[in-house]
């Protein structure tokens, strides 16, 4: 049985805030399969938060070793994603900094981001925290790792809604 389940992306970043930029982008679909990159940041993007790098794992030195270019990484995304939308339980983070990733690759992002409040009803918005907190401790998985985010945030939905 194939459960209903929307496509689910997850971005980390640098930092919080004006300067911040995406270091990570993960996404899952509806078939459940999880993609993520890691991105190479350009000369002009400083800003950079340990505070961040102590909440994600992802070191400038990862990002500069195993990191793909802005624009290798829209051009990807792109190709995945077009026509598409996706949900996020970060929307106004994740579009800016999809935003600042587009901008860098000179592209026009092709595919939409929603938030996934538009999904769930007011019960199901007021559920959504808890549920993927205990989801968190049941899963047994690293937080705040984009290609983890997207898993918990499927799960997380399925629960909610009753479809899993």
């Amino acid at each position: 049985m194939i459960r209903s389940v929307p496509p689910i992306i997850d971005l980390e970043a640098s930092g919080f805030g004006r300067g911040s930029y995406p270091i990570e982008i993960g996404y899952a679909l509806e078939d459940r399969v999880v993609h993520s990159c890691l991105v190479k940041p350009v000369p002009e993007w400083q800003h950079w938060s340990e505070e961040a790098e102590q909440i994600h794992g992802i070191s400038r030195d990862l990002l500069q070793r195993e990191g793909s270019s802005p624009r290798e990484v829209a051009l990807r995304l792109n190709d995945a994603l077009r026509g598409k939308t996706l949900y996020s339980d970060a929307w106004s983070f994740d579009t800016s900094w999809l935003g600042r990733l587009f901008n860098e690759a000179e592209l026009i992002q092709r595919f939409r981001l929603e938030t996934i409040n538009r999904l769930l009803t007011q019960e199901q918005m007021e559920a959504w925290h808890d549920t993927k907190k205990s989801l968190w401790s049941e899963m047994g998985i690293d937080r705040h790792r984009a290609a983890n985010d997207v898993r918990v945030l499927q799960e997380t939905y399925l629960r909610v809604t009753g479809k899993g």
